[in-house]
């Protein structure tokens, strides 16, 4: 089965830069579209970005648009999260999943990586 694991993690300042990585394995990486979610304590988990099957398209929540950039490579079946400009609301733990495209052989419903804590503070 898929299996996602999340690296990178750590505490960085306000106004700062992280990147976070997720390594896919188990099954056919170009078949799957993969994303990053995110749950700050007490809250519920909320989508961040994600990155289509096919690498042309990604898709931001409004909140880091503009300093978030999601990426994947195929050769390391690994997608990226590189954040910039980060704040402190940003601070939670980040999450990398899994969907099927639609478009290949992969059935099944979504898959999660254990988390990467992500600590913005001064």
């Amino acid at each position: 089965q898929v299996q996602l694991e999340e690296s990178g993690g750590g505490l960085v300042q306000p106004g700062g830069s992280l990147r976070v990585s997720c390594t896919f394995s188990g099954g056919t990486f170009s078949d799957y579209d993969l994303g990053w979610f995110r749950q700050a304590p007490g809250k519920e988990r909320e989508f961040v970005a994600l990155a289509y099957y096919d690498s042309a398209r990604t898709q931001y929540t409004d909140s880091v648009k503009g300093r978030f950039t999601i990426s994947r490579d195929n050769g390391k079946n690994t997608v990226y999260l590189q954040m910039n400009t980060l704040k402190p609301k940003d601070t939670g733990i980040y999450y990398c999943y899994a969907d099927p495209s639609g478009f290949g052989n992969a059935v099944g419903g979504r898959s999660w990586g254990q988390g990467t804590q992500v600590t913005v503070s001064s």
